[in-house]
């Protein structure tokens, strides 16, 4: 299987699906608007946890032994001209506190872009 076919619609609505059928009884307690709400929340998570184990396939280590990073960044469409940002680590990185973490340089970078991205949406130009 390629590792990308997890985030594919069909893994993610399936990934849903199940999150909904273990979730039913509370599901259909639910008014339609909390449960597009949940729909929406279980649709993130499942994304997130598939993201995940998108990141953590494949290579555990380098050939001379040192941890092999990865930083997974997908985005979404989230309707209209809104876009979700999901991001992922692995391994996970340590809070060195004082706004520093340990990271290695597939994360350094990833991390870098996303505050290009953040940075984007604050000065967003309509021109392009």
């Amino acid at each position: 299987m390629d590792p990308d076919d997890l985030l594919s619609g069909p893994a993610v609505d399936a990934a849903v699906a199940a999150l909904a059928e273990r979730n039913r009884h509370h599901l259909e307690q639910m008014q339609p608007e909390e449960q597009a709400d949940a729909l929406e929340h279980w649709r993130q998570l499942a994304i997130t946890v598939l993201t995940a184990a998108r990141s953590a396939s494949g290579d555990e280590g380098s050939i001379d032994g040192s941890p092999h990073g990865r930083a997974t960044i997908v985005l979404e469409d989230s309707g209209g001209e809104e876009v979700t940002v999901h991001a992922t680590f692995w391994p996970e990185m340590q809070d060195l506190g004082g706004g520093e973490v340990s990271a290695t340089p597939a994360q350094i970078a990833a991390l870098e872009l996303l505050d290009q991205l953040a940075g984007d949406e604050d000065h967003e130009d309509h021109d392009h």
